[in-house]
């Protein structure tokens, strides 16, 4: 979910702040002409720091290494479920010894995001030392649950591509929009350099199924061994940039009293009644209930990290340099496909460059699809104006397009979950996670959506895995919910654009958008005429 929402303008304004953005920019204007532009401070000197790898005896160590196995693989563990991403996330703060890295890009002082920053403390209190690198767009809410961190010695607590103007962030955007329209949007959680979760996945609870009005359907990889170091050094790429700011230096000093109950929330959250709750529930799922099982991944393959770097935000020359930029290595990985491409990207706006890449990929052979969000089902309406522009040119090619269904989580994803803590049904799903299949035998997982803003904005990272045993296990999932949770889009006799529904009762063909209101069908349409499409 993309919960840094984009404006008709194409503006990207914090959570929460979509509907004051008139109000935000009409404020900018007034204090702009007033002289008062919002600037940062100078960059005070920081300490570098690099990982800290596990002992050779931890239990994550031990989980890294398979008799007779090759030791350039890494174990790996596909994450669907999210109440088992949570729990994973949790395991990997209670196993490490010696560092804890997160790198997020939206962090939500919500019951799952309180739960996680409750374990950073603990493991911080046992020693491990903790390092939280978050983009400031998605840090709504989190300044003062910052400071608290921050005051454990063991915890330092960075912001990414800062705001100068904490209360009015919206603001910003108007003196400063060229830096603040590119955004970290990395997530990984490592631990002890030796185990990493890559993915979709954000910290809140829409992303972990507690929240009981949404879920964003996603994907992660839990990976022990070599590419975790290497995820390891990439973390380290970002946490010592010139963009990663120090919270002490962009937050006015707290009050010790304020801090003073937060410290106890992040010490005992047996006060905390939801957080008690889900940790409760989170103690039975099998990652914590047997966490030496949880670490013994049964699937071990090759794998290799993608990532920008740092320098892709500001277009500085080193952004230029080999290596610098993960689109062309993945750009070429996936016009590698002989048979077969499966793409599956909430956000995705092809733009003319895409659509000619996998019109040419189908006309040789390749058998194409493409999984998206539906108009009903997306949270951002400019991106899908975006998308639904190239829909026909893509169809006409003979690639097949299925779009989410806005209730797809009542239908699979809520079913499937073997816990229940304040869930009772979701009203509404949106696919967030981002999965790209190669010929049935590859496949890439993280946060990199098909669109201009990952391409060429956003930093984006991901794994790559050579591992035909994960990529059919993911193929089949994937054709398990498109059958029901999913509309594909086709071409109907009289050239129209039709979705077919296959239900019980067999299939029918509906048209217009189905399920969307009639107010998101025409904002779609007028967002369409809008020259915009390089911002989404």
């Amino acid at each position: 979910m993309r919960q840094a929402r984009q404006s008709a303008s194409g503006l990207i304004v914090p959570p929460r702040a979509t509907a004051l953005v008139s109000l935000a920019m009409v404020a900018a204007m007034i204090l702009s002409l007033a002289g008062c532009a919002f600037r940062l401070p100078t960059l005070p000197e920081r300490q570098t720091s690099s990982f800290l790898a596990g002992d050779a005896d931890s239990p994550l160590a031990a989980a890294a290494v398979a008799p007779g196995g090759d030791p350039a693989d890494s174990g790996l563990t596909l994450l669907r479920d999210p109440a088992q991403a949570l729990a994973s996330r949790v395991l990997l703060a209670r196993s490490a010894q010696r560092s804890l890295d997160v790198q997020v890009y939206i962090f939500h002082p919500d019951v799952s995001g309180r739960l996680l920053m409750h374990e950073l403390w603990r493991a911080a209190e046992r020693g491990v030392r903790v390092r939280l690198l978050i983009d400031d767009n998605g840090s709504e809410g989190m300044d003062p649950w910052m400071q608290a961190l921050a005051a454990h010695p063991r915890i330092e607590v960075r912001l990414f591509n800062p705001f100068a103007q904490r209360g009015f962030k919206a603001a910003g955007y108007l003196t400063d929009f060229a830096r603040l329209n590119r955004r970290m949007h990395n997530k990984s959680f490592t631990a002890d350099a030796i185990a990493t979760i890559v993915g979709g996945r954000n910290i809140g609870d829409v992303y972990f199924g507690v929240d009981d009005t949404m879920l964003f359907a996603d994907l992660d990889l839990l990976a022990i061994g070599p590419v975790a170091r290497d995820t390891a050094l990439n973390f380290d790429t970002f946490w010592n940039s010139a963009s990663s700011w120090p919270v002490s230096a962009l937050l006015l000093p707290a009050d010790e009293a304020s801090l003073r109950p937060l410290a106890r929330a992040l010490t005992d959250p047996r006060d905390d009644a939801p957080v008690a709750q889900l940790l409760a529930g989170l103690q039975r799922l099998p990652a914590l209930a047997a966490p030496q099982a949880a670490l013994a991944s049964p699937h071990r393959a090759p794998a290799q990290l993608l990532s920008d770097t740092p320098a892709k935000l500001d277009d500085s020359p080193s952004a230029a340099a080999p290596g610098s930029r993960m689109l062309e290595p993945l750009a070429a990985w996936l016009g590698s496909a002989e048979r077969r491409l499966d793409l599956v990207s909430p956000y995705f706006v092809p733009g003319e460059a895409g659509v000619k890449s996998l019109t040419d990929l189908a006309r040789r052979g390749v058998k194409v699809r493409i999984v998206t969000n539906s108009l009903a089902a997306t949270d951002v309406m400019a991106v899908h104006a975006g998308y639904a522009r190239h829909r026909r040119a893509l169809l006409l090619a003979g690639i097949e397009l299925h779009e989410l269904k806005p209730d797809a989580a009542d239908r699979s994803s809520a079913a499937r979950l073997p816990w229940r803590i304040r869930l009772a049904g979701f009203s509404a799903a949106s696919l967030h996670g981002k999965t790209f299949l190669v010929d049935g035998r590859r496949l890439f997982v993280g946060s990199f959506n098909l669109d201009p803003r990952s391409a060429l904005l956003n930093t984006e990272m991901g794994l790559i895995v050579d591992s035909a045993t994960l990529t059919g296990e993911l193929a089949q999932a994937l054709d398990r919910d498109l059958e029901e949770g999913a509309w594909q889009v086709v071409l109907g006799s009289d050239g129209r654009l039709e979705w077919v529904e296959t239900g019980p009762e067999g299939r029918r063909m509906l048209t217009g958008e189905p399920g969307a209101s009639i107010a998101r069908r025409v904002g779609a349409k007028l967002l369409s005429w809008l020259p915009i499409e390089g911002l989404l």
